[in-house]
Order: C-alpha cells, then structure tokens, then sequence
C-alpha cells in the first residue's frame, strides 16, 4: 500500500519550560512522514521548502522510503518558519513569529507517479490546497484524513465545510470539534461533524487521551503518563502520520482495527515529546514501538468479575 502525505516541511524555534531551541526542522508533513514510515513505503510526499531547507534531512527521509518528486523547492526561497513558546502545563502555547516565506505561494503539484495512492493524508493546510490536492487525484482513494485547526474555521469555513464531504476521517482537537460542532459536549459535536461529511472523525484531548467516532460507535484512548515531557510541537501529526501508515499497511479500515491505529498514533506521538523536534523519531526501532503499544495495552487491560 502506498501513502501520499500533503503539509509542511518548515523551521521551528521552540521554548519550552524545559529547554530552548532556536532553530531546528519541524512542519507537519515531516513529522507525519517520519512517524508513518515505520509501517509503510513508499511515502510520497507533498510540500514546498525553500532553499535553505537541509539536503541531508531530505536524503534522510528518502533513506526511509519517502518519495520527494511532489516537494518543490524555491531554490532563492526561505522555507516555513514558526516560533513558540510553551506554558508549563505544556498544553498551551504563545505563537511568537510567522513566517509563511514559500508556504505563500504553496499550489501542490501531484506527479503521475503518485497516482493511485490508496491512502491520503492532508496535514493542516488551507482548506482551498488540500481540496485541490483531492481534485488532482484521478482515482479515488481508499482512504483519506485531513486535519485542520481553529484558524481555517474562522477564516475558511465554507471551504473547510467543502472539503469535509470528500473525506472519510476528520481530525481535530477537543477546543476545535467544540467550536466546528457548536457543542461543548464532544459526543454531540462529533456527531455533528460527522454530518457534514466525514464517517469518522477523531477528538485529540492531549494529556488526556484521544476519542474515536467511527460511524455510530466510540473509541476512547488513554493517554501513557511520561515523566519528561519536553516538546509536545508535532505529537499530533506524528499520531496522524503513525494512525494513517499503520492502517495503510494492513490495508484495513475496520472499527477494529481503527482502535488499533489509534493506539500506534498515540504511541508515536508519545516517543515525540520526548525530545525537540523530530529528534527522537529518528532514533526509535521497531522493537521500540511494539514495546510503547504494550504499555498502552497493559494501561488501559482490566477485567470486571
């Protein structure tokens, strides 16, 4: 199976109550990459960097099996750039610096070569660019995800609304399915996005978890008490990259084994908070992996007798 990821590949400078980083490589389309290429290649991969983007990172992401003929490089251009800063509950967080620089003039191209893709991701992008990514698809694909964020609900709604009917999963954190469902109830919420379009949809609630609605029923996932939590900026397209390229590569989108993806995303976002940037991901096995799921599994195991 083969996995087409749309979203950025961008500078980040982080601080957080724990460390300081002034410039390191971040985006969502690199996390998410990283993240799905323990379970599935070739990706191929969708975005726009500038000149100034490291070609050593690029070779260390085809070295995992990521196609980079759809990533276009400005050459005299500066790539995305974001800075942050982190509160010490290390849910919230200040935006200090902007910077779109290339991303302004993003209009993704999709390479024959990447026709037929049977799974989609599209990161958080205006809802205008990941619809024309669906439009330039000649067949339609097994399955597709997007993720968005409050902004493009304030500012895009309608087009957001758009692109809700041509996928099959939404997700979204807790303060943004309350404000696109009109609900603070989450159930009722996600019910009511799942009206607009997507069957699924996926409720990120951080610290606490993460619920899924597949049709009619519901998920909820734990999250794994960490000691060190150090950088949580790119754990929820590493979850996305981790839910999408687990399901791509057994090939099944079952309400069962959709419990089972959501516990790998977790798994993974988990492994990314552990150090800045996608440092960590890097450095992690699959003996790893199988070994985080377990300990998700043997957190949430119980018997009633």
């Amino acid at each position: 199976m083969s996995l087409l990821i749309v979203g950025t590949m961008a500078f980040d400078a982080l601080e957080t109550p724990f460390g300081k980083v002034d410039r390191i490589i971040g985006g969502s389309g690199t996390y998410a990459a990283w993240a799905a290429s323990n379970f599935v290649q070739p990706i191929k991969q969708v975005s726009i960097v500038g000149g100034d983007f490291p070609q050593e990172e690029i070779s260390a992401l085809e070295a995992r099996g990521v196609a980079m003929e759809g990533v276009e490089v400005v050459k005299d251009g500066k790539s995305f750039f974001w800075s942050g800063r982190y509160h010490l509950d290390m849910n919230t967080r200040d935006t200090l610096v902007t910077d779109l620089n290339v991303l302004a003039q993003f209009d993704p191209k999709i390479p024959d070569s990447y026709q037929g893709a049977e799974f989609v991701m599209l990161g958080n992008l205006a809802p205008d660019i990941q619809k024309k990514v669906l439009q330039q698809l000649k067949k339609r694909p097994k399955f597709i995800i997007l993720d968005t964020m409050n902004f493009w609900m304030d500012v895009a709604l309608d087009g957001l609304k758009e692109v809700l009917k041509m996928v099959d999963l939404l997700m979204v954190n807790d303060s943004e399915a309350r404000q696109l469902g009109g609900e603070h109830s989450l159930v009722k919420s996600a019910r009511k996005i799942q009206a607009m379009g997507p069957k699924c949809v996926i409720i990120k609630k951080g610290e606490h978890g993460a619920l899924l609605f597949y049709e009619d029923r519901i998920f909820s996932a734990p999250a794994l008490p960490l000691e060190d939590v150090f950088d949580p900026t790119g754990a929820g397209d590493t979850f996305a990259g981790g839910f999408i390229g687990y399901l791509a590569r057994i090939n099944d989108v079952s309400f069962e084994h959709m419990k089972a993806a959501v516990i790998v995303g977790s798994a993974m976002a988990s492994y990314c908070v552990e150090k800045f940037g996608p440092t960590r991901l890097k450095e992690i096995t699959a003996a790893d992996i199988d070994s985080r799921v377990n300990d998700f599994v043997t957190l949430a195991n119980f018997e009633v007798r």
